[in-house]
């Protein structure tokens, strides 16, 4: 299955357990039996689809915070490069397929029409430097809450 639209075109291998039709502008999945794989992936299938068709008209997004003192990124060509505390500047290559934007050196927006890719790419770039429950430093995605700890006690 192949979904065309104004932000990209996305594929899809359907299973054989399950099958996809195609009426006017209705996309409908079926089951072939009724089997707990058969049910199971009918609705990985239909929500798979559903995302595909969103991807391509909309697209997703995630937007990345940096916190922590001298932290920022900048794009270099296809390169992200983060600044997030190590002694080396970490360099991330932009794969195809997604868009990175910063709207200001702290803040990191993915774009993309494939779902699972740009949640991939988000996740892969928080992994540098997760945020920490003390000070909470690192890169979290906007609106995530870090929990704090109190830290040492009295000195």
């Amino acid at each position: 299955m192949s979904v065309k639209g104004k932000k990209g075109e996305l594929h899809l291998d359907l299973l054989p357990c399950v099958q996809a039709t195609v009426t006017g502008s209705i996309v409908s999945v079926e089951r072939t039996d009724d089997s707990r794989k058969s049910r199971a992936f009918h609705g990985l299938t239909r929500a798979l689809i559903s995302n595909m068709v969103q991807g391509v008209s909309e697209g997703f997004e995630k937007v990345l915070e940096i916190n922590g003192l001298g932290y920022k990124a900048k794009l270099e060509g296809k390169n992200l490069v983060l600044a997030i505390g190590y002694c080396h500047p970490i360099i991330y290559p932009v794969p195809t397929g997604v868009e990175l934007h910063l709207e200001s050196e702290i803040v990191i927006k993915v774009r993309g029409a494939d779902k699972q890719q740009v949640g991939q790419v988000a996740a892969e770039i928080r992994s540098f430097r997760k945020p920490e429950p003390y000070k909470g430093k690192g890169i979290r995605y906007r609106g995530e809450h870090v929990q704090r700890k109190q830290g040492k006690a009295g000195v």
